[in-house]
């Protein structure tokens, strides 16, 4: 087997793996838009799902409740609106946008129509407390620390009272805080039927009455003991057990900061001896229990496992309400309506058409340039586009991405790198022509020179995107994720189209015989050839009228390093005619 039989060969193979990479691309889309479900939020398009300047969406603005002396500070007002955004970011959301509106209210805007969980979690505003359980009307599935029986019942059933007291509770989980107007709510409470006004605030100080999120279990609860603005991170996963070996248990591991560490340390050591109910702790959010796991171990790590009955989208629920879940001040639902697109389809057809007239110029300048290896510019920057658009439509159905005119920005910005990179690469083969190589030579040592600097291009393009994507928040992140995507899909096309394909045109004959429609004329090529760093070198067929532009053009294409080296040439050389002069 030649030398270029196997080039052309590992050519294919790469070629082969694009067209696998961007069938698997489109499989996932189609087997989506088939069999990802009912409804759009689960199901895919092979449309990308648009941002709130584009398509419109869903406005919520949140009025704050402040208790008698409670002070709103522009301080919380700016934290709010950073949890909140947290809150929607950790769902999956992107292009959405959390303003302040005067001095007092928050505006959410979401693109499209939210899912439930997403509204749960801004409604949601009032402070994430822990209150030690001192009554339930049933038993739990969930632990901390070690695993709890499904079909554990709490030791004082739904219908027995508790011995009510006037004496004054010593801790947080002692009966005492029981008073017989407070266990008389409890046995009237009906959880089915709206028991607690629209942004309640309770006494962080005293015992509630209050019920589960899901409206199946009622609780007498102590007060606050921990707070949720000391929870550091929340995250659901499956467990590991001491082995190592990953289980398909889902469980959320919940981290404390150094204040949450001592108080959880100090209330685990008071539950874990005592029975259900009272060993147990509740977790509320805007007043309803969301877990309330009994208490296994005695926790003085700040890290701790909660495991129960957990699928993999109510542990997720879960983690995001306890990481997301904690306000500096509380919230209430003032209005809630569908907004329209900002921009709207005029706008993106304007953002479509730009992009359309970059590329337009872009294939225009490489016809001129570049002759016959337009094909493979139209070539790259096809595969490229096709590459972006699976990217995005994956991502806006698994990820909830949306793509905003910020976006699209970002993606024609890419039609400038992708030019670069073959601009680069095209301009080092003609320099190995010049110096007098075969195509099929010229074309690997170009890339071994190209490559280099196409890394060096993406990755600082890449820095860029990574720096603003992480620092900024709205449609610069949006512009930001677009402009990485766009660079990394730009190495894949360089490496598994880009080069195959010109090493596989340079074993054609109108390539490699420098036709002079192919990009590689040798006659022009010839006119700009020089030899080493200093001295050009000009074909003897060339007309001597055509010498001096020659040598003008050759002078253009000279890098710094060879115009200094002629520079110090002419200089030693001038040194030497003086000296001679001398001697004369």
């Amino acid at each position: 087997m030649s030398e270029s039989s196997g080039v052309v060969k590992g050519a294919i193979r790469r070629l082969v793996w694009l067209g696998v990479i961007s069938a698997i691309f489109a499989s996932i889309v189609g087997l989506g838009s088939i069999y990802g479900g009912t409804t759009p939020e689960t199901k895919a398009a092979w449309t990308p799902k648009l941002g709130l300047d584009l398509q419109g969406g869903t406005q919520i603005i949140l009025s704050p409740l402040l208790t008698t002396g409670q002070k709103l500070t522009q301080d919380n007002l700016s934290q709010a609106v950073n949890i909140i955004r947290q809150r929607v970011d950790g769902t999956g959301v992107s292009e959405a946008q959390i303003n302040t509106q005067g001095n007092d209210k928050i505006v959410v805007s979401i693109p499209g129509i939210p899912d439930d969980n997403t509204l749960k979690l801004i409604r949601s505003s009032a402070t994430l407390d822990f209150r030690p359980v001192i009554l339930a009307s049933a038993g739990t599935s969930a632990a901390v620390g070690g695993s709890a029986s499904p079909s554990a019942t709490p030791t004082q059933p739904a219908t027995t009272p508790v011995a009510t007291s006037s004496a004054s509770p010593t801790d947080g989980s002692d009966l005492n805080w029981v008073s017989k107007e407070l266990q008389a709510q409890y046995e009237a409470l009906d959880c089915s039927k709206e028991f607690r006004a629209p942004g309640q605030i309770d006494d962080p100080k005293k015992a509630i009455v209050t019920c589960s999120s899901t409206r199946a279990e009622k609780y007498i609860l102590g007060p606050v003991e921990v707070k949720g603005v000391d929870i550091d991170n929340a995250q659901a996963t499956t467990k590991t057990t001491s082995t190592g070996a990953t289980t398909n248990e889902w469980v959320i591991n919940l981290n404390f900061k150094p204040v949450g560490t001592k108080a959880f340390a100090k209330v685990t050591e008071r539950l874990f001896p005592l029975t259900d109910p009272r060993n147990r702790f509740a977790v509320t959010l805007d007043g309803y229990v969301i877990t309330a796991p009994s208490t296994n171990a005695v926790i003085t790590t700040g890290s701790a496992e909660i495991s129960g009955s957990f699928t993999k989208e109510s542990s997720r629920n879960l983690a995001d309400q306890l990481k997301y879940g904690s306000l500096p001040i509380s919230f209430e639902v003032q209005s809630q309506e569908n907004i329209s697109a900002t921009l709207g389809t005029s706008q993106l057809s304007s953002g479509l058409l730009a992009g359309f007239i970059g590329l337009l110029l872009v294939i225009v300048y490489s016809v001129i340039q570049y002759r016959g290896l337009a094909i493979v510019t139209i070539g790259s920057l096809s595969v490229a586009a096709l590459l972006t658009y699976l990217a995005i439509d994956i991502l806006s159905w698994r990820q909830g991405y949306r793509l905003s005119l910020s976006g699209i920005a970002g993606l024609i910005v890419a039609i400038g790198i992708t030019a670069d990179s073959f601009i680069v690469y095209f301009e080092r083969v003609r320099d190995e022509l010049r110096d007098g190589r075969a195509l099929p030579a010229a074309v690997e040592q170009g890339w071994r020179r190209a490559v280099r600097t196409i890394i060096v291009s993406d990755a600082v393009n890449l820095l860029a995107a990574v720096v603003l994507f992480l620092l900024t928040v709205g449609n610069v992140k949006g512009f930001a994720f677009t402009l990485g995507l766009t660079t990394l899909i730009d190495l894949i096309v360089v490496a598994l189209f880009t080069h195959p394909m010109l090493q596989v045109l340079a074993q054609t004959r109108f390539f490699s015989s420098g036709h002079p429609w192919s990009g590689f004329d040798s006659k022009v090529l010839a006119l700009t050839s020089f030899v080493s760093r200093r001295n050009f070198a000009v074909a003897e067929a060339v007309p001597g009228s055509k010498v001096a532009s020659a040598s003008k053009e050759a002078s253009k294409r000279q890098t710094i390093a060879e115009r200094k080296a002629a520079d110090a040439l002419s200089s030693v050389v001038g040194n030497n005619s003086d000296v001679s002069g001398d001697d004369k």
